[in-house]
């Protein structure tokens, strides 16, 4: 299979394309600097410029851009960046392949469980309305600019992705230095859920998706959300270290800036449909996952 890759630089792009080609695929990366080799390609989604046969011969393609959401603490212009960094590569690509001759079989994009809003306790699945907060008016545009592919008939699957539980994801690289220093407790309420997923899982997860006959919205979660509370005393308890002092909501914001919407509210949601189509997840509870994480173990 060839796949064509933008958002390879990111954490869950490297991560992927690592496991594509150590799974003997062929992955074909777009770049917005001059390529480097032969399976790199420029292209300038800002501009909506994007080279149409870079597609052929393409089984599939991947969007995985966007800038980080815990970069910068946020404002009108850093909230426009997160907005056009997902939006315009993911309409570029649709808009390619929805013109193109021979068309790839499958389209994958990005989104986020942060889709649904602050859902509390009630468990929801891939069924669920958009929620209305500042993420989840961002993944309504964010999925709705792959429209144009879906209209051409390609199968288009939308990565619904909670938290990445990763060595050096951005969560884990903010939380373990808190926690070594003793300084880890519940954040805010603590009883947030947080519909977490290992590394290792979303690559397979991913890789699954492109062959899988599954369509629309696709929650890549773990099988058993748990609430921030638990993340932070299991976290601890693995570490060794204390974990009871509460961490206020404004100490949240200032740590983790932009991100600190993703932890101040919560969604219970399960991957249901990945469940349905049989895939099998190599860390289905938040111990398992978090040992990958804390142990440095590679995702392929």
């Amino acid at each position: 299979m060839k796949v064509l890759l933008a958002g390879a630089s990111g954490l869950l792009g490297h991560a992927l394309r690592r496991g594509l080609v150590a799974n003997g695929e062929t992955v074909h990366v777009l770049v917005r600097r001059e390529p480097r080799d032969d399976v790199e390609t420029e292209w300038h989604p800002e501009r909506s410029e994007l080279d149409p046969s870079v597609l052929r011969d393409v089984d599939a393609v991947v969007c995985l851009s966007g800038v980080n959401l815990g970069r910068r603490r946020w404002n009108d212009q850093v909230k426009r960046d997160i907005v056009a960094s997902r939006v315009q590569p993911v309409a570029t690509l649709a808009r390619a392949l929805a013109e193109a001759p021979h068309r790839p079989s499958v389209y994958v994009t990005a989104s986020g469980a942060g889709c649904y809003g602050d859902t509390g306790r009630r468990v929801i699945d891939e069924s669920a309305p958009y929620g209305n907060t500042f993420l989840a008016g961002v993944c309504r545009l964010w999925e709705g600019a792959a429209d144009p592919a879906v209209a051409a008939g390609v199968r288009v699957v939308h990565l619904r992705s909670g938290p990445v539980l990763a060595p050096t994801g951005d969560l884990m690289k903010r939380l373990k230095p808190i926690i070594w220093l003793g300084l880890g407790g519940p954040l805010g309420s603590g009883e947030q859920y947080l519909p977490w997923i290992s590394l290792a899982d979303h690559v397979a997860a991913t890789r699954f998706l492109l062959t899988a006959d599954v369509a629309g919205p696709v929650n890549m979660t773990g099988p058993d959300p748990a609430r921030n509370a638990e993340v932070i005393a299991t976290m601890a308890r693995l570490m060794h270290r204390p974990a009871v002092l509460p961490v206020p909501a404004f100490a949240i914001r200032t740590v983790l800036g932009g991100m600190s919407e993703e932890i101040l509210i919560g969604q219970r949601a399960i991957p249901k449909r990945l469940l349905e189509a049989g895939f099998a997840f190599q860390h289905p509870t938040l111990e398992a996952a978090l040992r990958a994480a804390l142990s440095n173990q590679s995702p392929v």
